[in-house]
């Protein structure tokens, strides 16, 4: 499975973006996918996750009530809308998929990652 992170950009505080990940591979919808996101000096952090179905999302404290994860299955695509933007929000944002269905915040846990997308926050 090859994943192709994409909707980065530059945006003022308060603002949104949705960023998108393309998946390639027949076995897309059978992944938990979740987005990741690491700043300059810092450890690469959980943002958002989704299941299989799409029934059930995960979301980190720290950005909870500004984000909606969703997914596509027919399009093997996930997507994640930002609101309310931060300057903190200013990362690098990774999608990642993990075969199986079990829940995990842990990069470690996750089996495909994406190249990336550049979020900057102005404020």
């Amino acid at each position: 499975v090859q994943l192709q992170a994409s909707g980065g950009g530059l945006v003022q505080a308060g603002g949104s973006l949705r960023l998108s990940c393309a998946a390639s591979g027949r076995t897309f919808s059978t992944y938990l996918m979740a987005w990741f996101r690491q700043a300059p000096g810092k450890e690469r952090e959980f943002v958002s996750a989704i299941s299989w179905s799409g029934g059930s999302t995960y979301y980190a404290d720290s950005m909870k009530g500004r984000l909606t994860i969703s997914r596509d299955n027919a399009k093997n695509t996930v997507y994640l809308q930002m609101n309310s933007l931060k300057p903190e929000d200013t990362a690098v944002y990774y999608c990642a998929g993990h075969k199986s269905y079990d829940y995990t915040t842990r990069p470690l846990d996750y089996d495909y990652w994406g190249q990336g997308t550049q979020v900057t926050v102005s404020s």
